[in-house]
């Protein structure tokens, strides 16, 4: 492997702004290790190997004319395939949108495109983001690169395991109940779900509105803040968009490495974790906790009652918004189009038949399961009666968040299992998100960052989790577990299956 991948993309970044390196150089690099893996660990559904080095070539250019660029300008990302991009392939791993070219940009590609980072292309997921294991993708399954017979989490899976094998520095995913952070925790990797509205949804093929967020994914937590900066801010296209300033969180996070967090608050949430978590998880949990005391810390165990019922109430609202959502997608307009295979040709039989093929069976059960749950007679026994529990979990977060600065608790209940073992089992594959949910149903951020290694060979991550608006702090806080943790992404997952060939 080339050993420019190994480093950061700060790293990459200052190598760029003095000339030891060109983005067409660092480009080609990404790209000729995304040809030698991407067989093997199929993270990404499309490459785009022109329209990254052209804007390679065009970084270059303007820096050698003297332009004034941005930090990252040059360095490589890869984009989750349910981010529009104009012209380019956006299939939201599902069959109904095979070979669909969207007509313009999402909001954070055209973001990203301003500041001149090359995107090499799109990755692999869970189809329309639903899963926990990226098993539902219509294209075929993304492989973990610590140990390729096992799951890289979902519905993310391809974003986290292109960052973990060393594809790309940078990548960008979304997060509708863990989807970036449970791939984070499971591929050791860093996954950040923003303050909702910090990062403008637009282009985003939405799968629950209320929920979904767009993240970074990076190997460092400094690169995560750097990229949230790059693509947050206020979109009038966004009508969630929060109209406010991005928080100096790159400059946060260095301070850190300086002053320390004094004064930190960490509350420690009882109701996530114990029964269903694998005790390696567990135990890797209490050891960073009590490190966060012994950097001085104040670390008090919080008790929020209604996240017990979180996992519930949002298998109610997610599949709600589902159908919603998911009602454009008729052979009408865009995608495929599939006509019936006998009798009359009609409008209603084209979209039964487009759907019954363009949708996978993780879709068409959450499609019904939401169409039930706002049918007469239902709404208020199972809609109505989730979206109270979410006033609930909003109100468990802002008292204890009186009384402590952020939340901590283990990312996810297990380490990456294998192929196949919860994908008959739907009930046991939404147990992956018990501890990722709660943070998107009151909309607050929060951050897996990776914290140890089991002794299975496999990473283990670590959750901040911090009030509304909170991100600086939030990003604080996981950047002093990462100097208190051993280092899971300098471990190089990718080495262990490489040199064994």
């Amino acid at each position: 492997m080339n050993e420019l991948l190994r480093r950061s993309a700060l790293e990459l970044a200052d190598m760029l702004a003095a000339g030891d390196l060109t983005s067409v150089e660092l480009t080609t690099a990404c790209l000729d290790r995304i040809d030698a893996l991407n067989d093997r660990v199929h993270a990404f559904l499309f490459i785009d190997r022109e329209g990254a080095l052209a804007t390679a070539a065009e970084v270059d250019a303007r820096r050698a004319e003297g332009a004034d660029l941005h930090r990252l300008a040059g360095v490589p990302i890869a984009l989750k395939d349910n981010m529009v991009t104009r012209g380019k392939p956006t299939t939201c791993a599902s069959k109904i949108l095979e070979g669909w070219l969207p007509p313009y940009d999402a909001t954070v590609v055209l973001k990203l495109k301003a500041a001149g980072l090359p995107v090499v292309g799109k990755t692999n997921m869970d189809e329309f983001a639903m899963g926990s294991s990226t098993e539902h993708s219509a294209f075929g399954p993304t492989g973990n690169p610590w140990d390729l017979s096992r799951i890289p989490g979902g519905s993310g899976g391809g974003s986290a395991a292109a960052v973990s094998s060393f594809m790309v520095p940078l990548a960008l995913g979304s997060d509708t109940g863990g989807s970036i952070r449970q791939p984070g925790a499971v591929t050791g990797t860093v996954g950040v779900k923003p303050t909702y509205g910090a990062v403008s949804r637009y282009g985003l093929v939405a799968m629950a509105s209320s929920l979904d967020q767009i993240g970074p994914v990076t190997r460092t937590v400094a690169d995560a803040a750097a990229l949230q900066e790059l693509i947050g801010g206020w979109d009038p296209a966004d009508s969630t968009s929060l109209k406010e300033p991005v928080p100096p969180l790159l400059e946060a996070v260095e301070a850190v490495h300086r002053d320390g967090v004094k004064g930190l608050r960490v509350g420690v949430v009882k109701e996530l974790s114990g029964e269903g978590y694998q005790p390696e998880v567990l135990d890797a949990f209490q050891a960073t906790v009590e490190k966060l005391r012994g950097a001085g810390a104040e670390v008090h165990e919080v008790s929020c009652p209604s996240f017990e019922y979180a996992l519930a109430a949002y298998y109610l609202i997610m599949p709600a918004e589902v159908s919603s959502n998911l009602a454009r997608f008729d052979g009408m307009r865009y995608g495929i189009r599939v006509l019936p295979e006998e009798g009359h040709v009609t409008a209603a039989r084209v979209m039964a038949a487009t759907r019954e093929a363009g949708f996978g069976d993780e879709v068409k059960r959450r499609i019904i399961l939401g169409t039930h749950v706002l049918s007469a007679g239902y709404y208020d026994a199972y809609y109505g009666s989730a979206q109270k529990v979410r006033t609930l979990i909003q109100r468990d977060f802002d008292r204890v968040f009186d009384e402590v600065d952020v939340l901590v608790s283990p990312t996810a209940p297990t380490t990456a299992f294998k192929f196949g073992d919860k994908i008959s089992d739907p009930m046991a594959m939404y147990l992956n998100d018990v501890a990722t949910i709660p943070a998107n149903l009151a909309g607050v951020p929060a951050m897996s960052v990776p914290n140890a290694v089991a002794a299975d060979g496999l990473p283990v991550g670590f959750q901040v989790i911090a009030p509304a608006r909170g991100d600086q702090r939030m990003y604080e806080v996981a950047q002093l577990v990462t100097d208190l943790s051993d280092d899971v992404a300098g471990a190089s997952p990718a080495a262990q299956w490489e040199e064994s060939e």
